[in-house]
């Protein structure tokens, strides 16, 4: 009963070598890393930037609808209200400073370039913040510096 066993098992190692089914489970390792090192991390890269890109985004916007409603009293001392409206911003994505512009010549409030109509409000702001991405797969596309970081502007008229 041995010896038919015996034959029994080599016939049928001899017919899986010849039938090649181990091959299939081979090759998906290969496909398998292909897949996740080629397509799937660089696409995780892009989905990644842009999320954060569009969260500091919103960020912006929704700092400068606080600021929309929360005008300065007066435009050449507004040093404290600025520190206060910094402190109101969103701590993931932190504005540095804000730049208050009056009248036509685009620059900076103070006593001597204040709107003639309404010389005490100011007609835009100007701020920004930074973005900082961590790709794995993609550092070479997306960084243009060794810090990977991006400044993004906003401005709004106030009026």
């Amino acid at each position: 009963m041995s010896t038919i066993r015996t034959n029994r098992t080599r016939s049928g190692i001899r017919s899986l070598i010849g039938d090649r089914r181990g091959a299939a489970a081979f090759e998906m390792a290969i496909v398998f890393s292909f897949l996740m090192f080629m397509l799937l991390m660089p696409l995780a890269d892009l989905a990644i930037a842009g999320f954060r890109y569009i969260s500091a985004w919103q960020s912006l916007r929704a700092f400068g609808q606080y600021l929309q409603y929360n005008q300065p009293p007066d435009v050449t001392s507004a040093s404290t209200w600025m520190s206060t409206a910094i402190a109101k911003s969103d701590s993931s994505y932190p504005v540095t400073s804000i730049q208050l512009i009056c009248g036509n010549s685009n620059s900076a409030c103070s006593t001597g370039n204040a709107d003639s109509a309404n010389p005490e409000k100011p007609k835009y702001y100007v701020y920004t913040t930074t973005v900082t991405l961590t790709p794995m797969v993609l550092k070479w596309a997306l960084c243009v510096s060794d810090p990977c970081t991006y400044t993004l502007p906003y401005s709004q008229r106030f009026q």
